[in-house]
């Protein structure tokens, strides 16, 4: 349904490019904003220019209500990151400027003398839902959502709404709403006191009318209103108890390395006792304090990617071909996995596996991640069946005739791979993608297995499936775009961000991710505790340390894997001397899937697998590397993220991947990368380059993989950086 548009006999008060302002019948303007060519309504400069126009033009006049609406499907996505980073990184003052401008313009909007309405259909966010605040009364459709994403940039609202929230909703709620950055439902927006009432769409107009109505009918009541948005909420005290218990969730985690929800709970918390003009100038002063930070610009910076990444996907899809039907070869939990994600996602989906204990366990795997949605509410008991029911397990290759795309996902061994890929194209129509869900092992290779290795390419998820958001699409020598742009296509409707690379040992992310464990393999080697590795690479902003990522992964797959890698790169990755990894995946101490690996596993009160650390563990790798010395933190992180960033850049120089961004966000999607540092050459670009070469070279002693690559002894001699 096309957004709302202005009823015949309207008369126009102002017609901009993005705004426009009319007359209705019984004294009420209507202001509808409509930005041509983009699909939702962003507030950009040019935008806040107009309305600060339409808004002169309602000085003055002897109306009796305004209606603001979108002719989109949302109301407002929020203000224009695109905007964001040459502001944040311009001069303090102009950006200032900005913010009081701009607050000038929300403040002209909520002391219009005549009643206002917001109403809303789709999403109100940011500085979209900072609009809908400024306006007396808001109407939504029962499809609306709501929220405040700005924590998640870095940043706070800057457009009032930690003032506004408070002050309209139920201030708990409004706390929790702008710290957590999530988005809210209709119902959830009508509880907190944000929304009047729910109405349908086609109904929106005219229960605005009405709303406007009843407010002159009460004017006492819509005045307090107004009155209520200008003054004090509570006292110190009482604000206090409120952000305390918020302020010590939002530092749990990974949340404590971003500091934009505990300090906007701060300042919140002290603005509920302070008016309107002093709580907007204490929002704006962290705002530009928060837009003016590394963190913030990283994060901004992962957005803009995210962005540019699906611009990107989108133009490769003019050679995809339709995916009706899907099939899994291998079950197990991976297999499961898979199988579940298709189904889930509305593609029914074959999974064959040699044994029907294979299938068993698929099956399984699906029926837990089901469950898990049920549990939480957010799939009904009748839904899941119906999911379930799109899976077929089956021991032959009944009916693949019918497939569009297989996933070859069996053990990890390229002559099992080969054989397998090879007998399930014999079943497959001529146009059937065949993809092999590999971490390791070379497309092109295994390609040369088939009649036509055209049609085929890789598709590597990251365990476990249902969570983890990337999914490389491996480029062989032979595949053909059809086949890269059906594989892509098909990750997007599975829910996934897929990214296309060339076909090298461990393609992007395990290239990328050896080295980084060949780095803490070393330092064990010279004598570090891997306790205080761990530590200390969780203290930089990873999720876990190296030692119990190593657990989580299983160090018998590691293993496997770093033997490929010092195949394929054996001047870099060959260790030439026994790891602690190699020891432990000798005696059968594999992680948690064993029980014990560099950590002791055993479930916890939840059910879940604590780690412990063990005494008698730390023993035998101290036995292995006798060596013992001291390392700062400082040095741990220094060794480890050189190794890792670049490899980084040998990928961008070796064309795996066709860019930066391409490259930060697999490491960011696929292995967890801090998020608030922006990615491996975003870091580097923050070190700057001919630093981080010199860093590098204090290390040249450790061997080739703290040798910079030229291209960035290049980048550092020209003083460029990746991103602009």
């Amino acid at each position: 349904m096309p957004g709302f548009k202005a009823p015949q006999g309207a008369v126009t008060m102002y017609h901009g490019d993005t705004i426009e302002l009319t007359r209705l019948d019984g004294g009420i303007a209507h202001l509808c904003l409509n930005q041509p060519g983009s699909p939702v309504n962003t507030l950009n400069r040019a935008v806040l220019t107009e309305l600060k126009a339409a808004l002169d033009c309602l000085q003055g006049t002897e109306l009796r209500g305004l209606i603001c609406s979108s002719g989109k499907k949302g109301f407002i996505a929020g203000a224009d990151i695109g905007e964001f980073t040459p502001m944040f990184k311009g001069l303090q003052q102009a950006l200032e400027a900005w913010c009081a401008e701009s607050n000038a313009l929300f403040c002209a909007l909520e002391t219009l003398p005549f009643p206002t309405v917001s109403i809303i259909r789709g999403h109100a966010l940011g500085g979209g839902l900072e609009f809908a605040l400024a306006t007396d009364f808001r109407l939504a459709s029962p499809d609306a959502s709501f929220g405040f994403p700005e924590t998640g940039l870095g940043i706070c609202p800057g457009f009032g709404g930690t003032v506004r929230a408070p002050r309209v909703m139920d201030p708990e709620s409004a706390l929790l709403w702008v710290s957590s950055g999530n988005n809210y439902n209709a119902a959830a927006a009508l509880t907190s006191g944000l929304v009047e009432t729910l109405v349908d769409a086609d109904l929106l107009l005219d229960a605005a009318r009405e709303q406007i109505e009843q407010a002159w009918a009460s004017p006492e009541d819509w005045q307090a209103l107004r009155q209520r948005k200008l003054t004090v909420v509570t006292d110190a005290g009482s604000a206090l108890e409120l952000v305390l218990p918020l302020q010590q969730a939002a530092n749990r985690g990974q949340g404590r390395h971003n500091p934009a929800p505990t300090l906007v709970l701060e300042v919140m918390g002290e603005s509920l006792a302070l008016s309107r003009d002093q709580a907007l100038a204490a929002e704006q002063a962290l705002f530009v304090r928060l837009a003016r930070s590394e963190v913030a610009l990283n994060l901004i910076g992962l957005f803009t990617n995210e962005q540019w990444l699906r611009q990107k996907n989108r133009r490769l899809l003019a050679e995809a071909g339709d995916v009706q039907q899907a099939a899994v070869l291998g079950a197990g939990i991976m297999g499961g996995g898979i199988a579940y994600q298709s189904a889930l996602k509305g593609v029914p989906v074959h999974m064959k596996d040699i044994a029907q204990g294979g299938l068993d366990a698929g099956m399984a795997e699906a029926q837990k991640q089901l469950h898990k949605l049920v549990a939480k509410g957010r799939l009904s008991e009748a839904s899941a069946e119906s999911v379930l029911a799109r899976i077929s397990p089956s021991l032959s290759f009944d009916q693949y005739e019918q497939v569009d795309l297989l996933i070859e996902a069996v053990v990890e061994n390229a002559g099992v791979k080969a054989k397998v890929l090879a007998e399930a194209e014999n079943h497959l129509g001529e146009e059937a993608i065949l993809t092999s869900n590999t971490s390791t092992i070379s497309i092109t290779e295994l390609g040369k297995a088939l009649r036509h290795p055209g049609r085929f390419c890789g598709m590597h998820f990251f365990n476990p499936v249902p969570v983890m958001p990337l999914v490389e699409v491996i480029r062989g020598e032979q595949s053909s775009e059809a086949a890269i742009a059906t594989t892509v296509q098909f990750a997007q409707r599975l829910g996934k961000t897929p990214i296309v690379v060339n076909d090298c040992p461990g393609f992007l992310v395990n290239r990328i991710l050896f080295p980084y464990f060949g780095a803490f393999s070393r330092l064990l080697k010279d004598g570090a505790d891997y306790l205080q590795i761990d530590a200390a690479m969780e203290e930089f902003g990873w999720p876990m340390g190296p030692a119990y990522l190593l657990d989580v992964v299983g160090i018998d797959t590691a293993v496997h894997a770093q033997a490929v890698m010092a195949e394929g790169f054996p001047q870099r990755m060959r260790y030439g001397f026994t790891s602690a990894m190699d020891m432990l995946a000798e005696a059968g101490e594999y992680g948690q899937k064993s029980g014990s690996g560099f950590y002791r596993y055993a479930p916890g009160k939840d059910g879940r697998l604590q780690k412990q650390p063990d005494a008698a563990i730390a023993a035998r790798i101290r036995a292995l590397h006798p060596q013992q010395r001291s390392f700062g933190d400082a040095q741990i992180v220094e060794r480890m993220m050189l190794a890792m960033c670049l490899e980084t850049v040998r990928c961008l120089e070796d064309g795996i991947v066709d860019s930066a961004i391409e490259a930060d966000m697999g490491l960011i999607l696929g292995l967890g990368f801090p998020r608030f540092r922006g990615g491996a050459l975003r870091y580097i670009d923050h070190i700057g380059a001919r630093a981080f070469c010199d860093m590098a070279k204090a290390h040249a002693d450790l061997g080739p993989l703290y040798t910079p690559p030229a291209l960035l002894l290049d980048m550092a001699a020209k003083d460029q950086r990746f991103y602009a």
